[in-house]
């Protein structure tokens, strides 16, 4: 494998890596989101700029989401073309749900600076149920559907210790129990249970993206890949 070509995959790592990574700036949302969903929001006064750079934060995860697919797809592909494009397709679901629930929450501050009053409360609580529940469907589920499809293309092609490649494909199916559990009314969606269901999934994200900034792909596994195309 020449000098160019290890060069360029190295940059395709360290991109992927940088993306994965950028996924987890939206943690502080937790936080930031306490008063925009909270009962009486609308009512209030003062500064809206905790829901404004939380929706900004999870922008940043959308965008950073789709680019982790479309970064790693020229390796991808290699080993199986059509898991590849169904992780692109995934990703870009995934983050269109997270787009859509920024909207919700947003919306509810245009109603707070527009004085929407008592007559905005019942619109506020119903879009903070509908955020609640595409953060469940985009943020719960879809990404078990991607960590899955990527666990078993890494795990097959050997780009990254298979360990790690294991840990997706586990964290994948209990992040849907989980998922299942909230959708059927089993455990609380903010509850520890829940959160103990995407443990897995989110130590895979990243470690995949510190192990694709520090150290790269195995090259062995990426000349194996290039000798079959």
């Amino acid at each position: 494998m020449s000098t160019t070509v290890a060069a360029s995959h190295r940059r395709i790592s360290l991109a992927a890596g940088i993306a994965y990574v950028l996924t987890f700036v939206s943690i502080p949302t937790l936080a930031l989101y306490n008063s925009v969903k909270g009962t009486n929001y609308v009512l209030g006064s003062g500064p809206d700029t905790a829901a404004v750079v939380g929706g900004l934060l999870e922008i940043t995860v959308a965008l950073a989401g789709i680019a982790t697919a479309v970064i790693l797809f020229p390796m991808l592909k290699k080993q199986n073309e059509s898991f590849a494009l169904g992780l692109v397709a995934a990703r870009i679901l995934e983050s269109g749900t997270i787009f859509v629930g920024v909207a919700f929450l947003l919306s509810i501050v245009t109603l707070r600076q527009n004085g929407a009053g008592t007559g905005g409360l019942a619109t506020s609580h119903a879009l903070v149920a509908l955020y609640d529940r595409i953060f469940l469907l985009g943020q719960s589920f879809m990404p078990a559907v991607c960590d899955l499809l990527l666990g078993v293309m890494l795990y097959q092609s050997r780009l990254v210790p298979r360990r790690l490649s294991v840990i997706g494909i586990v964290g994948a199916p209990l992040l849907v129990i989980g998922y299942l559990a909230i959708l059927f009314g089993a455990i609380d969606q903010h509850g520890a249970l829940a959160g103990m269901s995407a443990l897995l999934v989110a130590v895979f994200e990243l470690s995949l993206g510190v192990w694709l900034i520090v150290k790269g792909f195995d090259s062995q596994a990426v000349a194996a890949l290039e000798s079959k195309n």
